[in-house]
């Protein structure tokens, strides 16, 4: 696994930052923005031209910082998983990249260009969203399919789920699947036009909350056979995962959660475990109105008595299209190490379902760990992680 986030550019860094209880959210100082010390958001602590020169030596001059943090959290999980440069460039190896904002980042560039009667900036090819997989794609020479999925903010989720079919069916041995975010104009401004953004730290699922603040970061996973990743560190095991879309409404949930509801029981269903068997959720928790009381209803529908749940976006703001890979390394986490993060800011639950979420970080005895991810248009995506490896399962 790698990952990067405004809490930390390893794992090990993110994993002592939820374990302080010590969030990510704050002033904006490396972006520029009209909102700045006014809307906070989770950055990433490192500018773009360091971290360019931090995986380039000799920066290039035509690559987004979207793409830069996915380099970034790729090349930590190329390392830990050891794969080889033989194994990156056969055909039997998948890329799945996912996110939302891609090249479009570069607002100002891309308006530019788009108006531009001369041959435009160096960054003309940087724009699309395929742009991150492709950056990745060049700089390994990934030899397999590559995809990449824009499902909103269940996008990495969904890039994960992918990977996984794409192995269970023959199509690859291996796939490195995950995805990437930067703040942007186009994001900050068309959440803010939802009026869903908040002027403070987020407090998901707390009675009081005024929505979400939006984050940056990136996270890749390498997913493998059981059988061929005997001599390699198995962190969890992905035993199911499920997506369903419940057409509701552009940006909501319906209100008893049925779409929520639906991917929860999929993935239940496709790993063949009883509700009762989950230990903790990791939850979307976004902090906005209607998404903790529709997942909090969909939670208290599936489950005869919730499990442990709390929304890691309190510490790494809402990273759209990379959320799904960030919250899935820290699942694992709770899985590999034995204990669970909690909610920041909460303060009082909701009256209509009084629900109260892990408030302070412990250790827990955590076999099961459920990872929810719900996208703008009613895509909701879950994914389920396993302490153990048993042979045969993903067979």
């Amino acid at each position: 696994m790698g990952l990067i986030s405004a809490i930390g550019d390893s794992m090990e860094q993110n994993r002592l930052a939820l374990q302080q209880e010590r969030s990510g959210i704050g002033d904006i100082q490396y972006y520029q923005t009209a909102y700045a010390g006014r809307l906070p958001s989770a950055e990433v602590k490192i500018s773009t031209e360091r971290l360019n020169k931090k995986i380039f030596g000799t920066p290039l001059a035509s690559i987004t910082r979207t793409s830069l943090l996915a380099l970034y959290a790729v090349e930590e999980a190329i390392q830990d998983s050891h794969l080889s440069k033989q194994e990156l460039i056969s055909a039997e190896t998948a890329l799945v990249g996912a996110t939302t904002v891609g090249g479009m980042c570069l607002t100002d560039e891309l308006y530019h260009d788009a108006l531009a009667k001369e041959n435009g900036t160096s960054y003309l090819m940087s724009y699309d969203y395929a742009s991150i997989s492709l950056a990745i794609q060049e700089r390994y020479g990934i030899g397999g399919e590559i995809s990449t999925i824009n499902t909103a903010c269940s996008s990495s989720a969904n890039a994960i789920l992918y990977g996984a079919r794409l192995i269970r069916h023959g199509f690859a041995k291996r796939a490195i699947v995950g995805g990437a975010e930067s703040l942007a104009k186009f994001t900050i401004n068309g959440f803010n036009a939802l009026n869903i953004l908040s002027s403070q730290p987020c407090a998901p699922f707390d009675r009081d909350r005024k929505g979400l603040n939006l984050g940056e970061g990136a996270a890749f996973l390498v997913l493998e056979r059981e059988e061929d990743c005997r001599d390699k560190r198995k962190y969890a095991y992905l035993s199911g995962f499920g997506n369903r879309n419940d057409a509701y409404h552009p940006s909501s949930n319906s209100p008893d959660g049925e779409g929520p509801y639906l991917s929860m029981k999929a993935a239940l269903e496709n790993s063949g475990l009883a509700a009762e068997e989950i230990s903790y959720i990791n939850a979307h928790g976004t902090g906005t109105e209607n998404n903790d009381e529709t997942e909090s209803r969909a939670m208290l529908r599936l489950f005869d008595q919730t499990p442990a749940f709390s929304s890691t976006k309190s510490f790494t703001g809402h990273t759209l299209g990379a959320a799904g890979a960030i919250e899935a390394v820290y699942s694992i986490m709770n899985i590999f190490h034995q204990e669970v993060y909690p909610s920041l800011s909460f303060r009082h639950p909701i009256p209509e379902t009084g629900l109260i979420p892990v408030l302070h970080f412990a250790k827990q005895e955590i076999r099961h760990v459920m990872s929810n991810s719900f996208g703008f248009g009613g895509n909701c995506s879950t994914l389920i992680f396993f302490k153990n490896i048993v042979h045969g399962l993903f067979s």
